[in-house]
């Protein structure tokens, strides 16, 4: 009998995996079964062999790692601009070039650079993703018709590629500081309250198909929004979470100080009481007091060390935030590289090169590769709010495995190989990646990786021939 769409749906999906050994929160185990309905881990046993009809997997699975920070359009713009502004290049200059990037782009363009994005980011495992989408209207800066028209381009590429989404529509009012008017540059980004609302509400309808998908909300800078702002853009969605780029460059904080007196993170806290919801992008620029502050809050930092070190941001404490037992999470922002290995060895190398010390994540004796790849799981899971970062009962079943025949890994397992993954691969030598039970990457490979890549040509070729 054929089932309609409704009845599909109120049917209940068990199935049963194998996993040869596996990261769990109590360590590794082997001859891993779990047990997975609509998507979810119901239940995890060690030391069972396969029987019966199971989809067994080799290598060894970890947590698959949430993207806590995206700006998905930014890939098709990735090596633009390496050219050196005049006088003097920075995160400013860079901004110029981003600007007229994205004049070029219609909702077709964004789904089909989204979607490579995507794609990339599942193979250099990321299986969720809080997409920090500012992008919203036409290119003469008036609303879509349906103002949630450019998060609905986001959407359909992650239903198209599998990637657990986390939306967060951004609130942008402002040019800078001291509520001055917004430049030509960002007439796309720019609404009112009334008008956010309005997105917010046609962003819930843009995800309600996707598998447990989630909305946040997203005050863009405290340069873009008013302090009042604060708390009622996070009052929208009181249970879900809330981003905000803050202090990532010196003239921000500069900036700050001149017009406000305060500096940025000082300024943040001093208006709204920070908590577990809260993601600080960056926040690469703090005191002692800002920094102690963060990780008592229980708000995540969201390090996007690639990014950083691109656009010359500066490096963040992470050992003596981590020390403070600060949360952290890595994304990969700009997409102009998009491996979760890579951030992971660039956050721990950016503290080795300032300190002149090594394994600065890891406890003495510690393994640090595994370190940071709990701890960024974790907090990724936080920032996303969503239950995931964990092979564990309640958790999505999301992970990937890593490939223990690639030179890096041969010979090695456990928490060895999650060090030789990180730090002696090219990139993440992966096998399969999983996200909510389903395979969305086998050998290496994305299902959808020709198809998602030629659409991606076709639209950069045309963007880029009429540069």
């Amino acid at each position: 009998m054929q089932l309609d769409a409704s009845e599909r749906r109120s049917e209940t999906v068990t199935e049963t995996l194998h996993l040869a050994e596996a990261l769990l929160p109590e360590g590794f185990a082997s001859d891993v079964k779990l047990t997975v309905t609509e998507g979810a881990i119901v239940s995890v046993e060690a030391g069972v062999k396969p029987t019966g009809d199971v989809r067994s997997f080799s290598g060894i699975a970890l947590p698959g790692m949430p993207n806590l920070h995206s700006h998905a359009f930014q890939r098709g713009m990735a090596g633009l601009s390496e050219r050196r502004g005049a006088p003097e290049d920075s995160f400013w200059t860079w901004r110029e070039v981003m600007y007229r990037f994205l004049d070029r782009l219609d909702p077709d363009d964004v789904q089909a650079i989204a979607a490579q994005a995507f794609v990339e980011m599942l193979e250099g495992g990321f299986t969720a993703l809080a997409e920090f989408h500012y992008l919203h209207h036409d290119k003469d800066g008036h609303a879509y018709a349906n103002i949630a028209t450019m998060g609905q381009a986001i959407a359909s590429a992650a239903q198209e590629t599998g990637l657990g989404l986390t939306l967060l529509p951004v609130l942008y009012r402002f040019g800078n500081f001291g509520q001055a008017p917004s430049v030509h540059g960002q007439r796309r980004f720019v609404n009112q309250r009334d008008a956010y609302q309005r997105l917010l509400e046609d962003s819930a309808a843009a995800i309600r198909d996707l598998p447990d998908a989630r909305l946040g909300v997203a005050p863009h800078s405290l340069r873009a929004v008013a302090l009042d702002d604060l708390g009622w853009v996070s009052s929208l969605r009181p249970n879900d979470p809330v981003h905000i780029h803050v202090a990532e460059q010196v003239p921000e904080v500069e900036a700050s100080l001149k017009i406000t007196g305060r500096r940025p993170v000082e300024l943040l806290m001093d208006t709204i009481a920070l908590d577990r919801r809260w993601c600080l992008i960056h926040a690469t620029h703090l005191t002692d007091a800002e920094r102690g502050g963060i990780a008592l809050s229980g708000a995540v930092a969201g390090l996007c060390p690639i990014t950083e070190s691109s656009l010359g941001d500066g490096i963040f404490d992470g050992v003596r935030y981590a020390q403070a037992g600060g949360a952290y999470g890595v994304g990969s922002d700009s997409n102009i590289q998009i491996d979760a290995g890579s951030e992971l060895r660039q956050l721990e190398y950016s503290q080795r090169l300032r300190d002149r010390r090594r394994a600065l994540f890891a406890e003495e004796t510690a393994s640090t590769g595994l370190a940071l790849w709990q701890g960024a799981c974790a907090g990724g899971a936080r920032a996303c709010g969503r239950a995931i970062g964990a092979i564990a009962p309640g958790h999505r079943a999301d992970f990937i495995t890593l490939d223990t025949d690639h030179p890096a890994l041969v010979g090695r397992g456990g928490a060895e190989a999650v060090d030789s993954a990180i730090f002696a691969a090219n990139a993440l030598p992966l096998r399969d990646v999983v996200v909510g039970g389903r395979s969305v990457v086998r050998d290496g490979r994305h299902s959808a990786r020709d198809s998602v890549r030629g659409r991606f040509a076709a639209v950069m070729r045309r963007l880029l021939s009429a540069a």
